[in-house]
């Protein structure tokens, strides 16, 4: 496809008058449109009507604030008004004739500080009466800010060290302490539930790479401890990859370009091993951008599973034996937004907690309507908004908690666990226990040996 001469953007010929930063902005704006294909979005969305403001009553942000700058068109319009100007024939003849519109520092600090306060949950697109993606646009214009070094520091710092640190994860978890993790995992499955369950490294030919949210092995035992269970008593073929051992991707949340690289570098990891698919673990964002392998894997490219599809499919057939107690505890379950906005993984998450929880209760809305947690696109990993997160952010979600009455409150996203648990801290909701999908499992797992109370520091068991 031709790129449209009309994206070559050239400073001194349109006569802006403006700092290194907007000029910055409209070279990066160009190069994208030149080489991607944003502009046929854009070209649609800068024709229609994006000020009517209904999608104001799906927002949780506006719902929260009040704030028309909150309004999810307004946020658009921001980016479009740019375009319009900078990037149409009509626009830039309307300027040379009349003025008007002119691109300063003051509307890229404006964009950056808008663009950052939404969670691209894509709620809002539901409600569109013209179909405009204001996530796409949050997504887009997150991109151009990156480019010129407009970024939160949390997202930067976690994707270099991914891409060119010496641990190439998130996390900065090193090879050894990765290891020692999974072996101290092992001795708790042996101890708790004397069963003898191994985690594999690098064992070229088998079916399933393994790629979860690195988080993970710091801060979810219980999840990495269900999903090797899971495998276990399903007889799963599976392996752990010593180059490349973290499925969190946050160039979904800031830059097709970040995203891109790091994607190649799992597909790289799948064929080093020589395995048919790959296997995501308990991550909404990293299962999306795994969505992604196709697209930059080409025909070669490895199947993308979720471990709940997995789980959902051996439950299925029979594979998983499960005791004749179920869990009693009030359970509810957080829909991911980057997994069941689109549709993809709705009632699989469901119907195993039905087959394993005594009651199990729905939030109001859910599924495709649920509310974000609060921490979508990426702003989970920025500390320093931490009240705006929990607050404004997150109030719906704590409204949605509470009106259930649930003990338990599963979601399948390192996240959204994340926020969720932090939400519960600043909302008066510390009782209410966070957990995935597979701690919930493999409690429930009939190894045939009666299961031990597990010891946690500083707990004494009974």
């Amino acid at each position: 496809m031709a790129i449209p001469q009309k994206y070559s953007y050239n400073v001194e010929q349109k006569g802006l008058a403006g700092t290194d930063k907007s000029q910055g902005f409209l070279e990066a704006f160009s190069a994208i449109l030149r080489h991607g294909n944003y502009h046929v979005a854009l070209d649609t969305f800068s024709r229609l009507s994006s000020k009517c403001g209904r999608c104001a009553a799906s927002c949780q942000l506006y719902e929260a604030t009040g704030a028309d700058e909150d309004i999810p068109c307004h946020r658009s319009e921001l980016l479009l008004k740019v375009y319009r100007r900078y990037f149409t024939q009509t626009g830039i003849l309307k300027a040379k004739l009349f003025g008007g519109f002119t691109l300063t520092d003051a509307h890229v600090d404006e964009m950056a500080e808008s663009y950052y306060r939404c969670t691209a949950c894509r709620r809002c697109k539901a409600t569109c009466p013209v179909g405009i993606d204001h996530a796409l646009v949050t997504h887009l214009a997150r991109w151009i800010l990156a480019e010129i070094d407009v970024i939160p520091r949390a997202l930067l710092v976690s994707v270099r060290e991914q891409l060119e640190g010496k641990t190439m994860n998130t996390s900065a978890i090193p090879l050894p302490a990765l290891k020692d993790t999974c072996e101290f995992l092992e001795e708790e499955l042996q101890d708790i539930y004397d069963v003898n369950i191994k985690y594999p490294f690098d064992e070229e030919g088998a079916e399933f790479l393994f790629v979860p949210a690195v988080s993970d092995f710091i801060m979810e035992a219980d999840t990495l401890m269900g999903n090797a269970a899971i495998m276990h008593v399903t007889g799963g073929s599976w392996t752990i990859g010593t180059g490349n051992y973290d499925g969190i991707n946050y160039g979904l949340f800031y830059s097709d370009r970040m995203m891109e690289r790091i994607v190649n570098n799992v597909i790289a990891e799948a064929h080093r091993l020589k395995v048919d698919k790959i296997l995501i673990g308990e991550c909404g964002h990293a299962t999306r951008s795994a969505w992604y392998v196709p697209t930059f894997g080409g025909p070669d490219a490895p199947e993308v599973v979720n471990c709940l599809e997995y789980a959902y499919e051996q439950l299925k057939a029979g594979k998983i034996p499960l005791k004749a107690e179920k869990i009693p505890e009030r359970v509810t379950y957080h829909d991911p937004c980057n997994i069941t906005r689109s549709g993809r993984i709705v009632e699989q998450p469901r119907e195993l907690l039905k087959a394993i929880c005594a009651d199990y209760v729905e939030m109001t809305p859910n599924r495709t309507e649920n509310y974000c947690c609060g921490g979508g696109g990426g702003t989970v990993s920025i500390d320093e908004i931490r009240t705006f997160r929990t607050g404004p952010l997150g109030k719906r979600k704590a409204d949605q908690i509470r009106d259930t009455g649930a003990q338990i409150v599963v979601s399948p996203c390192a996240n959204c666990k994340k926020q969720l648990k932090e939400l519960g801290q600043d909302n008066d909701l510390e009782e209410v226990e966070v957990v995935g999908h597979h701690d919930l499992l493999l409690r429930v797992i009939d190894f045939g040996v009666e299961a031990k109370e597990p010891e946690r520091e500083g707990v004494a068991a009974d």
